[in-house]
Parts: structure tokens; sequence; C-alpha cells
């Protein structure tokens, strides 16, 4: 019987060195993903401004100084709604896919509309409504147009760059891994890697990459302003970075908790409008000096994924992906 107790106290003990043994090294850990707005949590304090309805899961949107018309992408189905500034819908535009990002081409549009369900960039006139399209990459999130009439177009899921010019496909990089955001400074267009977390900027009508530089923990999204600087959203990181953008180097960094993401400049009052998807508001951040400083925070609809600002009264429009409701804020 006591070797009966011992055997059976050696068995487990074996088992388990067993096991050990043939476990062999750990595995390596998966690299981030693409970072994204937060989950937003439910109001806690009422909006600001005015909240008028508009349509389900309304995400990007850009407000055109020309005709004084807002565009906003809608879903189910798939529409582009231009919109007054006090966002009653004057028209429908369908779309072959679903759009996060809008921009426009120029004052007076078209607006530049990457269906990213549909692997085609729509150019949808002002204020008609007319649209052209165009097949590009896999998956097209965001496009800019540069000074030279070309447009990049940031194909997410193919990892490479349409360049089209006059409606067609000119010229693709295969340089990045994840593209998402894109904005130009004269001919030169910054890209943000989204899976890369990098910045990189290219000579568009040259057709070269100029240069890659870091840009934090999880960028999504960029703009420029007045001053020729990329302003990016590092939404896991929390924070907005400044780059110049010759030399391509960061030069400032604000801290902003609540996961920020949707971007709008306004040039006119030299404000950059940031959306904080964790904290439900929108902050107004001066860029009249090297370093961002915040001027405005005021609490916005639920799930703040997108950001328009009229530069002429300064009105700034925040869209709600949860609900589908637009708010009209005047902080002037």
């Amino acid at each position: 019987m006591p070797g009966a107790r011992i055997a059976a106290v050696l068995l487990p003990l074996t088992l388990a060195l067993a096991g050990c043994a043939s476990s062999g090294p750990a595995a390596e850990p998966s690299p981030p993903k693409a970072a994204e707005p937060a989950d937003s949590p439910a109001l806690t304090v009422d909006p600001a401004g005015t909240v008028v309805p508009l349509d389900p899961d309304a995400e990007g949107m850009v407000f055109d100084p020309v005709t004084g018309l807002l565009a906003v992408a809608v879903r189910d189905p798939d529409r582009l709604l231009p919109t007054d500034r006090d966002g009653t819908t004057v028209r429908e535009v369908p779309l072959p896919g679903h759009a996060r990002h809008l921009q426009l081409a120029a004052p007076g549009g078209p607006v530049l509309v990457p269906a990213e369900d549909a692997n085609a960039l729509v150019e949808v006139a002002l204020p008609g409504g007319e649209t052209t399209q165009t097949a590009v990459g896999s998956y097209p999130h965001d496009a800019a147009q540069v000074a030279g009439g070309q447009v990049l177009v940031g194909d997410e899921k193919g990892g490479t760059l349409s360049v089209v010019d006059a409606g067609r496909v000119t010229r693709t990089f295969t340089s990045q891994q994840q593209p998402g955001g894109v904005a130009v400074v004269g001919d030169t267009a910054g890209v943000v890697d989204v899976g890369a977390f990098t910045l990189t900027s290219y000579d568009v009508a040259a057709g070269e990459l100029l240069d890659v530089v870091d840009a934090g923990a999880g960028p999504t999204h960029l703009v420029t302003d007045s001053r020729g600087r990329f302003l990016v959203a590092d939404t896991r990181g929390d924070a907005v970075l400044t780059f110049s953008a010759d030399p391509l180097e960061q030069v400032a960094e604000l801290p902003l908790p609540g996961t920020p993401y949707g971007l709008a400049y306004d040039a006119t009052d030299q404000v950059l409008w940031v959306t904080l998807t964790a904290t439900n508001e929108v902050v107004g951040l001066s860029t009249a000096g090297d370093e961002l400083t915040e001027v405005a925070r005021l609490p916005t609809v639920r799930q703040p994924n997108t950001v328009a600002v009229d530069p002429s009264s300064g009105r700034v429009f925040v869209g709600s992906r949860a609900t589908g409701e637009l708010q009209l804020v005047d902080p002037r």
C-alpha cells in the first residue's frame, strides 16, 4: 500500500512534467491591428447646439463653402446626402458602396467619395449630384486631390495607392501596408499607414515616395493646416501629432485622451476640430502657434466618428454613426 500511495503521487507529477516538456516556446504576441474609434458610451449630458435627424450610419462629411452644402455619407441604402447649413437634405445621390470619408477635390466640388465595398472612387458634382465612377484598388478608404489635379486614393485592404487622373488610374504605389487617411500640401500627399503606424509623403505628380516617419501608437486620419503642416489623429495613442511637410518630421504632440478620431479644419479661424469617441466630445485646437492649444470643448451626439466645419460661419457639424443624427454647433 505505501508503494501504491507513492505511485499515486508521482503519476500526476510525471504527467505534468511531460506536458511542460512538449509545450515548446511561448507563441509570439500578435502585432497590434489598425486603431479604431471607441465604442462610445451612452450620453450623460445633452449635446451642444441643435440635433436633427438624418439617416442611418451617418459617417463621412465635408462642407463646401461655394455651394453652402454639407455632404454626408449614409447607409441602408448607400447614399450621399447633400444638405443645407441647417441639415435639411436637398437631394439623395445613390452610391455603389458605403463610404467613411469624404473630401472636396476643390471648393465647389466635386465631392470625392471612396466607395469601399465597391472598389471605386465616385466623384459627385455639386450642387447637381451628377456622378463619375472610377475603378480603383481594394477597399478605398480616403482620397484627396493634389494641386496638379490628380486624385490619390488609399486602397486600405489592397495596400496600394491609386492615382486617378481624368477618370482613369494612371499610377499605382505599392509602398503601403494599410493606407488610411490622406491629405495634401500642394502636390505633396501625406498618407497614414494604419497597419504600420507611419506617415509617408509622396510627390504625386512625379510619382515619387519622398519620406516615411513613425506616427504614434495607432494613427488613423490626418488633415493639413494653413501653415502647410500635417495634423494626425493618433487614435490609439490619445494624441494629435503635428508634422512639418518638408522635411517630413514630427514637430509637436498634444495629448488628447478620449480616442481622437474625426478631424476637420477651419482655415478661417485656424482651428482643428477633433472628435473624441470615448467621451462623446468635440474639441477645438488652435493651430495659430507652433504647438496646438485647446480653445473649445463641447459635448456631442453619441458615436461622433465624423466632423465637418463651415469656414464662413464657423458652424461645426458632427455626425452620429450610432443614431444617424446630425449635430449643428455655432462656437463663434
